[in-house]
């Protein structure tokens, strides 16, 4: 595994051309199970083929179970400088239901330990929409976190996976999830008590105090390209070595034993490409950049869009105007955000934003014919 990890990044980064790599980050599964040794055979090989910046972040998702002190300094050793702990909930039979392996107890002593080695870059996932949950016992949890959290803390809602046995039981009816104003209830509670305690929400499920900002998420919010090394990996660049000017989606191959054949016979495991169109990118652009507080510059969107801004593509649409008017939408100097109440109800105003993208790509593609 370790071999075809270094491998597929040594193929992929030079396919890329990429020069400068600003963020490394290991999750998707449970990478702390992983040694030591091979996080730091990755980060060498990524520093071999392209600028590894000195102040790099480097992220590791860990479970409090495969994380003890002496394993996370190895990690910190091997180039670790941030980590991710999913402690999900501090309730054991919450975490019962979601199929974890450990208890809360656990989970608080891994956060001990990490922020004595990470300090100030120890980051907690919590999840909330459980069943059984209620908005004061969601709320009772979080206040706990927060007096023992450092200076990242990410939200999700429960997504139900199918195959799972917690799936399976919400379907037969025999546990109950909460009513969809309820959670809505335990999101709005936990943004306003996380502001109260110096969080600042920079993305829709992401909060930070002290600039704790994740340098990576950012990346993937403001459209920065990247790219997927390892079984079922989602990428997206433009591979420059084949000549390439267009950017691509590639998924790698899933099933670790066939990505590792595949890796061993091509040099990567990649399973799919999709070149994007330009609309298709300005479409992600939109869609991930309102995700976050600051939202899309005039400047950051021109750099997607040379020959249309922001105000030629909203400007003018009676339907962004209402949004504006409901105080859930801005459109100024800067560029175009989400209000702190719009970041809420984001989903419901893409449906007309991005419409009005479309409508405003096909308008000026009928001009040009």
């Amino acid at each position: 595994m370790r071999s075809c990890l270094t491998r597929e990044a040594q193929t992929l980064i030079r396919l890329s051309q990429v020069q400068r790599i600003s963020s490394v980050f290991f999750g998707g599964g449970t990478p702390s199970l992983a040694s030591p040794l091979t996080i730091a055979a990755v980060l060498e090989t990524v520093s071999r083929c392209a600028h590894l910046a000195a102040d790099a972040e480097i992220t590791l998702e860990a479970n409090p179970t495969s994380a003890g002190a002496s394993r996370l300094a190895g990690f910190r050793a091997s180039g670790v400088n941030r980590l991710s702990i999913g402690i999900q909930s501090l309730d054991d039979v919450e975490l019962r239901l979601l199929g974890r392996n450990h208890t809360a107890d656990e989970a608080l002593g891994t956060l001990e330990e990490a922020k004595k080695l990470f300090p100030g870059r120890t980051s907690v996932d919590l999840i909330f929409g459980l069943p059984g949950q209620s908005v004061s016992s969601w709320a009772r949890g979080l206040e706990e976190l927060l007096q023992l959290c450092d200076d990242h803390v990410s939200l999700y809602q429960l997504t139900l996976e199918r195959g799972t046995s917690l799936f399976k039981q919400v379907q037969r009816g025999s546990l109950p999830v909460p009513k969809q104003e309820v959670v809505a209830e335990m999101y709005e509670s936990a943004r306003e008590m996380l502001r109260d305690v110096g969080f600042r929400q920079y993305e829709v499920s992401n909060f930070a105090r002290n600039g704790a900002l994740s340098t990576h998420n950012l990346s993937y919010w403001q459209g920065s390209q990247y790219i997927g090394i390892g079984p079922g990996a989602h990428g997206r660049f433009v591979p420059r070595a084949h000549g390439e000017s267009l950017r691509e989606a590639r998924i790698q191959t899933l099933e670790p034993d066939s990505w590792m054949k595949e890796v061993l016979a091509f040099g990567h495991g990649t399973r799919k490409r999709t070149v994007l169109s330009q609309l298709e990118v300005l479409e992600e652009v939109l869609v991930l950049g309102l995700r976050t507080d600051t939202g899309i510059t005039h400047q950051h969107w021109q750099q997607f869009a040379t020959s249309l801004s922001l105000w030629d593509m909203f400007g003018s649409s009676e339907e962004v105007k209402e949004l504006e008017d409901q105080g859930l939408l801005l459109l100024d100097d800067r560029g175009l955000r989400c209000s702190w109440k719009g970041l809420v109800v984001l989903d419901s105003l893409l449906l007309t934003l991005l419409n009005q993208l479309q409508q405003s790509w096909a308008d000026r593609t009928a001009h040009r014919i």
